[in-house]
């Protein structure tokens, strides 16, 4: 049974599975279609991703421009801060955006609809990061902003650490300057 706590954004939620667990370890379901749709969310999810990184890669903030991905991520070993960016025409949060701790001992999952930019930073000595999407990955269809684009202003974590970025990461222009939207959509 997976409960889901709405969050500041309309659309992106927290949601936490119940675990079981004894002597031997724990079993939880990560995802119950029924569980989405008797919460009222309805996707079809079509691709799993997973990746590896160590303290201070920060991944992200990415997003895909003509084929939009909703996403449903998690982190199976570590820790992260994980950010997710409402990009969505006409909304009153456009712009803003939802940050949480995910990690493999608080299991929490955050819920991402299509229309927002994704990344997270890598809190611990390294973390394993998985996660659904609703959308093929499209490599000639990316897109992206800079971690520290002054207009969004996330809070990241202070690792006392340079954060390592991709190539391509350090060359995203800022929101004031892509004029990225997304129509609002589940």
């Amino acid at each position: 049974m997976l409960s889901f706590e709405k969050t500041a954004i309309d659309g992106v939620y927290i949601i936490t599975p119940k675990v079981f667990g004894d002597e031997r370890g724990y079993f939880m379901e990560t995802y119950s279609e029924q569980d989405f749709k008797n919460a009222g969310l309805n996707y079809t999810f079509v691709q799993d991703n997973q990746s590896s990184s160590t303290k201070g890669v920060l991944r992200g903030l990415h997003f895909q421009k003509t084929h939009p991905q909703a996403k449903l991520v998690r982190v199976l070993k570590g820790e992260v801060f994980d950010v997710a960016i409402d990009l969505r025409e006409g909304s009153k949060t456009y712009g803003q955006y939802v940050g949480a701790i995910l990690s493999g001992e608080n299991k929490k999952q955050l819920l991402i609809p299509r229309g927002f930019a994704h990344g997270f930073l890598v809190l611990s000595e390294t973390a394993e990061f998985a996660y659904k999407c609703d959308e093929f990955y499209h490599p000639e269809d990316e897109g992206g902003l800079p971690y520290n684009d002054p207009s969004i202003n996330i809070e990241w974590p202070d690792l006392n650490v340079e954060y390592k970025l991709s190539e391509k990461d350090r060359k995203h222009l800022p929101l004031s300057e892509s004029k990225i939207t997304f129509k609002g959509e589940n």
